[in-house]
């Protein structure tokens, strides 16, 4: 029987009993919409929904999907694809010592299984293998690394997998590969497909040739010699291009990503009259300096900072945030150092003229997809497009207090969907004392410390599941981690609450070295299907 658990106001987790189970419930969900369900996230044992309140209640929800039939299987792909490894891996002997098993009895174990992609996540083109050999289950190591280079194969579980970029991960590095596992230009992007079959190959034994496809030459954008533009003369932090999100692209394992603070991202649109969504840049902690070419109008929403704008006879203005300003040929703009939050947003009217990726401007740094990081030296063309144009916005303002760097944030929190993976004690640690700001937080995650690590009722191991922006994933050391827009699609951590959807703006606004403290909205509780009569 299904469990169905509270991840956020707009999400919720479909706990079954297996494998099997999850990918025949995500095959029924599409072949038979639930109306107000906008996303699906499958993973080993659970399928993740986000949905839309104003559509559908959680138990409203969960009544409905519990009539649907979980017994049809889903027949594998006759798709193979052989991936060729250095068996290298710095776990390798680790896991060795873990299985009981000799180095080459490992790397045997391993070449001679057939693998399924089951479903893809955590980063794009990241597939989850299973039908691995059973000796090869190994836990995830108890301290994630920050950083695992890409092409590293690895286990966790009963689960083999390939990294597609350098990323933090947990999983227990076995070898390498050449292959791209991602790669924008190709179609799909993602080699690992659900349902294709995967079987790995010694490279030092095999005996064969390994050839790799030349990378096609990446298509560069002309900027014509008098286009309108901003070239950039100083970005201290690489400036990213943000819009709203890039949704429908899950089934890839690519996450929405977008403006971490996207009340101050719209207002910047409003400020200079753009139709909503407008892609617009994220400037972080400031310095950003530009030349502009031409006549525009740009807004800056978010930290509270100070604009200076320097014409071409040298004379300087100073410039508030949440207010249009002119700029003439020849005008120079500093965006200062925020003196309270942590990123700002810059819109110009008419717009930027940059190309979307997968249908959308956003830049996510864990997955690689997007725009370009804006750096000294950019050139950035601007769209100067009329349509849906409206007058330039006076009258905006900060959605919210901005925190500085010695401020306390309270950020509510939903707990579930794993909050009882967690002793009581645990629980109240969570809520009960500061967090602190690390300086290893980015749009990722937020990194915390606390003087008493998060405790939990055991060491279990997690099947991955899918995991939401604003989601406090507790990593076998206790500190957690508080996801922000470009989060991993799945993770194998405990998630013990998330951040409510109206303070997430809050939190993608709070600066190294502040302190969090969780405020729970209301305690855990399984979501209970209404009873028919």
């Amino acid at each position: 029987m299904a469990r169905f658990l509270p991840v956020s106001l707009t999400t919720i987790l479909v706990e079954l009993a297996d494998l099997d189970e999850t990918l025949a419930l995500f095959a029924a969900l599409q072949a038979a919409p639930i109306d107000g369900i906008e996303e699906m996230v499958p993973a080993a044992r659970t399928l993740m929904i986000r949905f839309r309140p104003e559509q559908v209640t959680p138990a409203a929800l969960a009544a409905r999907i519990a009539t649907y039939d979980l017994s049809a299987k889903i027949a594998p792909s006759e798709h193979l694809v052989e991936i060729p490894v250095r068996y290298d891996g710095e776990d390798l002997a680790d896991v060795a010592d873990l299985t009981g098993l000799s180095v080459d009895e490992v790397v045997r174990r391993h070449t001679q299984s057939e693998f399924t992609v089951a479903f893809c996540g955590f980063a794009p083109g990241f597939g989850y293998l299973v039908g691995g050999d059973p000796a090869l289950h190994v836990p995830r190591r108890k301290s994630p690394r920050t950083r695992i280079p890409a092409g590293s194969v690895a286990l966790a579980g009963a689960f083999s997998g390939v990294y597609p970029q350098a990323s933090p991960g947990g999983w227990q590095i076995i070898g390498t590969t050449p292959v791209k596992m991602w790669d924008i230009d190709r179609e799909p992007g993602a080699l690992f497909q659900p349902g294709y079959r995967v079987r790995f190959f010694d490279m030092a034994k095999s005996g064969r040739t390994v050839s790799l496809p030349e990378p096609l030459p990446r298509r560069e954008r002309a900027i014509l010699p008098d286009a309108p533009c901003f070239t950039v003369r100083a970005a201290p932090m690489p400036a990213l291009f943000q819009d709203r999100g890039r949704f429908g692209q899950t089934g890839q394992g690519v996450s929405a990503s977008g403006a971490l603070d996207r009340a101050a991202f719209n207002a910047a649109n409003r400020i200079v009259g753009n139709p909503a969504g407008t892609p617009g840049l994220e400037l972080t902690f400031g310095g950003f300096s530009f030349e502009s070419t031409a006549r525009a109008v740009i807004g800056l929403a978010g930290a509270a900072t100070t604009v200076t704008v320097r014409d071409a006879l040298g004379r300087s203005r100073d410039f508030p945030t949440y207010a249009p300003i002119p700029l003439e040929p020849g005008d120079v703009v500093t965006v200062g150092h925020p003196r309270k939050g942590m990123r700002a947003y810059l819109a110009v009217r008419g717009g930027f003229d940059i190309a979307p990726v997968l249908g959308s401007a956003a830049t996510d740094t864990l997955a690689v997809v997007g725009p370009e990081p804006v750096a000294a030296g950019s050139v950035l063309a601007l769209k100067g497009e009329r349509a849906g144009l409206t007058s330039v916005s006076l009258d905006e303002a900060p959605a919210f207090g901005l925190p500085s760097a010695d401020d306390i944030v309270t950020l509510d929190v939903v707990l579930g969907p794993r909050t009882d993976w967690f002793t009581q004690k645990g629980v109240e640690t969570l809520t009960g004392q500061l967090w602190h700001v690390t300086p290893q937080s980015n749009r990722v995650g937020i990194r915390l410390a606390g003087a008493v690590p998060l405790e939990r009722k055991d060491s279990a191991e997690l099947p991955s599941e899918g995991t939401a922006t604003g989601a406090i994933q507790v990593p076998h050391s206790g500190q957690p981690v508080l996801f922000l827009a470009d989060h991993p699609l799945t993770g194998g951590y405990p998630v013990i609450g998330a951040v409510a959807d109206h303070h997430l703006d809050l939190a993608g606004q709070i600066p190294v070295n502040a302190s969090i403290r969780f405020r729970p909205i209301g305690p855990f509780a399984e979501i209970a299907a209404p009873q028919s009569r």
